[in-house]
């Protein structure tokens, strides 16, 4: 992750499709010592740390986990991802109940927390590692993703999508102290986001006051 730069403000376009996603309750949590169950779906916008917060809000998401995937290295660690040359890039892994959120709606979701006019990077976060990416599973995903991306980009609202919409590969957890950093680094974790310029370039391209 790169240095701090810019102010954060308040991205109320993602706000509002919170809210109309679920009438504004937070996402649910696995019991401890038990293994999430449920659908996965995995998508990659830059920053895992701000990846995970974004869709661990959203109702219907059991978990979110930050990793790596798309690349050619086995089990890589951050810091060879981090170097550009596995191939992978960071990206989570969201495990969520079908029955209360659609995989169309995770994409919706998906959209409106990236920047995808652009190629091999993620607001201030520059190289392959940070490119943007829906990893699909099946058919079904794959079809959803990509109708998705027309709808998109016949709605104006983009010059251009280079976000890759690829078939999923393995995907690799990220170590310990990188799952639900928001969390356990508050205060690093908001200098981060706010200095990267994530909300600001957000607010750009998706609107909100």
């Amino acid at each position: 992750m790169s240095a701090p730069r810019l102010p954060t403000l308040p991205l109320t376009a993602l706000a509002a499709l919170l809210l109309m996603l679920s009438g504004g309750s937070g996402a649910a949590e696995p019991p401890a010592g038990k293994a999430a169950v449920g659908s996965t779906a995995i998508f990659a916008g830059g920053c895992f740390w701000c990846s995970e917060a974004d869709f661990e809000k959203l109702p219907g998401v059991i978990a979110v986990e930050s990793g790596y995937t798309a690349g050619r290295t086995a089990n890589p660690s951050y810091q060879e991802v981090s170097s550009g040359t596995t191939g992978h890039t960071e990206a989570v892994r969201v495990t969520y109940d079908p029955q209360k959120i659609s995989y169309p709606q995770l994409v919706e979701f998906f959209w409106r927390t990236i920047d995808p006019t652009v190629k091999d990077r993620q607001f201030c976060d520059v190289g392959s590692q940070y490119r943007s990416g829906i990893y699909w599973q099946s058919e079904a995903e794959r079809k959803v993703a990509e109708n998705s991306r027309q709808s998109l980009l016949a709605s104006g609202k983009v010059p251009r999508v280079e976000t890759e919409i690829i078939a999923a590969s393995t995907f690799y957890p990220a170590e310990e102290y990188h799952q639900d950093y928001y969390k356990k680094n508050p205060v690093r974790y908001s200098y981060y986001r706010s200095g990267c310029g994530r909300d600001l370039r957000l607010q750009r391209i998706w609107g909100g006051g």
